[in-house]
């Protein structure tokens, strides 16, 4: 019995991300995405698509690829080996939102079983906007920012969820939030995430991410002063961005930069905002220690908002100066699940892999397990 090739659609963004390394905290908009190549950052969405499509195409699935012309999906397709039909008007040097609404309404136009897409929240966005809830969706996470709940953990397992879901006999899907920072909020100071709506995504837990949330309860405080205190002189600290790393800075009573890397030295603000580039030209050849907190909802470690401090920086900070700093409630929330990186590069996911000690209060430390995110199965 022959089985009929089931129909998955691609849309990638090819500016996904751009901002990351270079500290721009996202990518939207035409005018930050010039800033961004200009600040030297490099386009990864495409290797991150090239990721997932490698999965589908080792899991033998029968499989029918939609998706669109040059860098939003045909490149990608080629690269893996696949053949695909290319629907829509080929793209010019530049994409932009309504490429990806465009190309979202043929997907759904020709019948695709699951339309997966690369990007950030503002991609999750462009999807909703055109398709809503009509089509099952899953993520390729990308992007700067990715609050929303439609992605997987990781480019790897997208593919073997597609895989899986492509070939399955049951379509069973579930809702999950499309969400993105409020940037009235953001310019007064705030983090918060607003909800956009809902997109249908293959049901699979533990292999989607969890919607980013707030979890530093009262001891985050105490835990943030302890990392403060015991801050070695003359060593850089790198203080990554979230509530609980911007109570490790008010300790030392600076100011921290909102949703940015921060760099510290004997308790005074050598760098704000800083970029990967500005991390390494500071750090390369002097003892050097990064102070990053979990993701609450989520347990991303690395590769989520924080993509300043890259594999490159982390490879030259090495494991052993790594300082985790999170509340005791946040690490419950985790219902002993393990913390999560997602950087990018294999060899150093794996070099993080392992467990690592974790300051939750005054004099008080926690062993958790970090795994690679393309590493996680049921």
């Amino acid at each position: 019995m022959i089985v009929p090739s089931a129909r998955l659609g691609l849309i990638i963004n090819p500016v996904a991300g751009l901002g990351g390394t270079v500290g721009l905290k996202g990518s939207d908009g035409a005018d930050v995405q010039k800033k961004a190549l200009e600040m030297g950052a490099v386009p990864h969405c495409l290797n991150r698509a090239v990721r997932a499509l490698e999965r589908i195409a080792t899991s033998k699935a029968s499989v029918e690829l939609i998706t669109c012309a040059g860098r939003m999906g045909q490149d990608a397709a080629e690269a893996c080996g696949l053949d695909a039909t290319v629907v829509g008007s080929s793209i010019g040097s530049e994409t932009t939102a309504e490429h990806t609404r465009n190309a979202a309404r043929e997907m759904k136009n020709e019948g695709v079983k699951l339309l997966m897409f690369a990007g950030g929240d503002g991609t999750a966005r462009d999807v909703h906007d055109a398709i809503n809830s009509t089509v099952t969706v899953l993520g390729i996470p990308a992007g700067v920012k990715i609050h929303s709940g439609v992605y997987a953990i990781s480019p790897a397992i997208a593919g073997e969820l597609a895989a899986e879901f492509l070939t399955s006999q049951s379509t069973a899907t579930t809702e999950a939030e499309v969400m993105d920072i409020d940037e009235e909020a953001l310019r007064d100071g705030r983090i918060t995430t607003r909800l956009y709506g809902y997109m249908k995504i293959p049901r699979r837990k533990r292999l989607t991410q969890g919607v980013k949330a707030s979890t530093g309860g009262g001891s985050a405080v105490v835990a943030a002063a302890d990392v403060a205190r015991k801050m070695e002189p003359d060593r850089f600290y790198i203080v990554g961005p979230g509530t609980t790393t911007r109570s490790v800075m008010a300790a030392m009573d600076l100011s921290s930069t909102l949703i940015g890397v921060d760099i510290v030295k004997n308790s005074k603000l050598v760098a704000a905002d800083v970029n990967e580039q500005r991390i390494l030209e500071t750090i390369t050849g002097h003892k050097a220690s990064i102070v990053v907190t979990a993701i609450g909802g989520q347990g991303y470690l690395f590769g989520r908002g924080n993509q300043q401090i890259s594999a490159a920086v982390i490879n030259e900070v090495g494991k052993d100066n790594i300082t985790v700093v999170a509340s005791k409630e946040k690490l419950i929330s985790f219902e002993g699940e393990p913390l999560l990186v997602d950087t990018g590069n294999d060899d150093v996911d794996h070099m993080l892999a392992g467990y690592v000690r974790v300051v939750t209060g005054n004099n008080e430390q926690s062993m958790y397990r970090i795994i690679p995110a393309s590493e996680v199965h049921v």
